[in-house]
């Protein structure tokens, strides 16, 4: 798989809660950021992060582009609870096939 590829088989195994499929497109030194959280580590991801895509209604992938050494996904996502719409945008780094780092960017809700 080419770096898009990986980024985009690892948004579906978060998708669809595939844990396994995840633990294997994510490196052992993963660290992800966003507003929320300070590069914390594959486990704390996995155990806090990964599970919230119940509180998603349906994820739209809006462009999954190669940016230099990076991947950038621009997704839109429908929250379950309150059906308002979000963007996020994530920059990822890969490495040997396996997601290095994951920086997350977000605001407020879509009008």
């Amino acid at each position: 798989m080419d770096d898009v590829e990986v980024v985009r088989a690892l948004q579906a195994a978060f998708d669809a809660q595939d844990a396994a499929a995840a633990d294997a497109l994510v490196a052992d030194d993963f660290t992800f950021t966003s507003p929320q959280d300070d590069r914390i580590g594959k486990a704390e991801w996995m155990r806090v992060c990964f599970p919230t895509a119940a509180h998603f209604a349906g994820r739209t992938m809006l462009a999954v582009q190669p940016l230099g050494d990076d991947v950038v996904a621009y997704y839109e996502y429908v929250v379950a609870e309150s059906g308002e719409r979000y963007r996020n945008t994530e920059v990822l780094t890969v490495r040997d096939g396996r997601v290095v780092q994951t920086r997350v960017f977000f605001g407020g809700r879509e009008r």
